[in-house]
């Protein structure tokens, strides 16, 4: 295959400082971002269709902070109170100092996980009784785990869809100039395809991060020259450095 000068990215540039950075700069070649999927709201019409009133809920768990802006959007859009006695259980610390955005933020209301789904479920259980009915906001598209765990457990919850992940509109740009592209999802993989329909893979080395977005690679007809994690190399950054490294 031909030597890779031009690598794209299918994320968002990040804000800090990121280890991507340090391979282009090693290994000399182009670096670019771009994501391949966005987040939107569902239409009002969709939400109404579930007949979930947003009143009528004393807890919500947020994992996300997509999930958290959408309910708190949702909340605007149907003219619906945002009680002060509504506690809030978020995956994290980060996510749960984000609430800061919408409400005055109050220890007493507010609790987090340490990011893990297992810190999560304990935090669920020990306030069960006290946090009352729970509303979920979550994706079209999602892991049923959390749902399985609240009903195995008897909590009174309702899950609600308020986003969906959609593909980008890409159409615009020149995909044949990058001859490395990397992936972080199924979905992602799909959009290229979707804004691409004659995409043909020729000498573009292709990698995956995760074992779905690997077999979606497949799937789809392309050439996995790079899947990771591996045990060796934990991160996309990582394995990419590793990958490069045996080129050269």
């Amino acid at each position: 295959m031909a030597k890779i000068t031009n690598v794209l990215i299918s994320q968002p540039e990040p804000m800090a400082r990121s280890p991507y950075f340090s391979l282009a700069k090693k290994f000399g070649f182009e670096l670019e971002f771009q994501p391949f999927i966005e987040v939107e709201r569902v239409s009002n019409k969709e939400f109404r269709k579930q007949r979930v009133d947003l009143n009528n809920y004393s807890a919500v768990t947020f994992t996300s902070r997509n999930s958290m802006d959408f309910y708190f959007q949702m909340m605007e859009e149907m003219r619906a109170t945002v009680s002060q006695e509504t506690k809030y259980f978020c995956m994290s610390e980060a996510i749960a100092l984000y609430l800061q955005k919408y409400i005055q933020y109050r220890k007493r209301k507010v609790f987090y996980a340490n990011g893990t789904f297992d810190d999560f479920q304990n935090l669920l259980l020990k306030y069960k009784a006290a946090a009352g009915t729970f509303l979920v906001p979550c994706p079209d598209v999602r892991n049923d785990k959390l749902a399985t765990f609240l009903t195995d457990e008897g909590f009174d919850y309702k899950e609600c869809v308020m986003y969906r992940t959609v593909s980008a509109k890409l159409s615009e740009m020149d995909i044949a100039k990058y001859n490395m592209i990397v992936f972080f999802s199924p979905l992602g993989v799909e959009s290229l395809f979707e804004n691409f329909p004659n995409f043909k893979q020729g000498e573009t080395h292709i990698a995956g991060f995760g074992p779905t977005t690997c077999q979606r690679i497949q799937e789809l007809g392309l050439t996995l020259n790079l899947c990771a994690p591996m045990p060796e190399a934990r991160s996309m950054s990582a394995a990419l450095e590793r990958y490069l490294e045996g080129l050269s």
